[in-house]
């Protein structure tokens, strides 16, 4: 009984967290490694736990889906209502995808499900249901990548700070995985940045990554930031801006906005 708990603990702490990753990485949420892992270790303490409640099956669905957004509250970094609803909504339909793929291949190979219980997977070698996983985080990060590449137009930006207005072209930038303190970070050129801000203030900085090495550059926090998509104007209040070190013509927007759109 012993060795059949401790299984599960880790097939439920490895499904769990390989899930939450998959829908962080679907929705480019921000959440760092730490959350997932808590979220995950909960998940797994949840799953053991679960059956010695003997619900039936009405509460045992519905249990088993509050439980799901608890730990997608613990797993996330959000912003609103709405981002924590697309992570959550996002580890669902992935524990569906994943759960109905693997009844599936536990059909074809002649394994018994048992109302209630369903597959033992205590007997199934956990490399399994783990490639399972893997599947989907693959096809959530290539999802992701599409839903990036597919805005990647220029836009009309004015950023707003102390009463000043600069206006610039900018686009967003997948690659662009800057942030200050949680908060995604967009990158502006120096003699934008002059217009509007008196950089010799500025104290917060954060480092960044590039192929000259790594640098330290200045945060600071517009009051209202406006992108023009030529059929809508999005605003966007306090966001954070950093000056680029080096020459750069346009504003490398982070992609983090496109998930908060008004």
């Amino acid at each position: 009984m012993q060795v059949y708990i401790e299984l599960a603990v880790i097939e439920n702490f490895c499904m769990d967290f390989t899930l939450l990753y998959a829908a962080k990485v679907a929705v480019k949420n921000p959440a760092p490694f730490w959350r997932i892992l808590i979220a995950a270790i909960l998940g797994a303490a949840f799953a053991v736990l679960f059956p010695l409640f003997k619900l039936g099956a009405v509460w045992s669905v519905a249990v088993k889906i509050l439980s799901g957004f608890l730990i997608c509250l613990v797993a996330g970094k959000f912003k609103g209502v709405k981002s924590y609803l697309k992570f959550s909504f996002a580890f669902l339909i992935f524990t569906a995808i994943l759960g109905g793929a693997l009844i599936g291949i536990f059909s074809l190979a002649g394994l018994d499900y048992a109302a209630g219980e369903g597959f033992i997977l205590s007997k199934i070698p956990i490399g399994i249901p783990l490639f399972g996983a893997l599947l989907v985080i693959i096809g959530a990060r290539k999802l992701a990548s599409r839903l990036k590449k597919s805005k990647k137009e220029v836009v009309s930006v004015r950023i707003y700070s102390g009463g000043e207005c600069a206006e610039i072209k900018g686009f967003f930038d997948s690659g662009n995985k800057v942030y200050c303190r949680g908060a995604p970070v967009s990158i502006i050129p120096k003699e934008i940045a002059e217009k509007i801000v008196d950089e010799s203030r500025i104290k917060d900085g954060v480092k960044i990554h590039t192929v000259a090495g790594s640098k330290i550059i200045k945060i600071f926090t517009a009051d209202k930031v406006e992108i023009d998509f030529g059929e809508k104007k999005n605003n966007y209040n306090g966001v954070k801006i950093g000056i680029s070190p080096q020459r750069i013509n346009t504003a490398v927007l982070h992609p983090d906005l496109l998930e908060d759109e008004p």
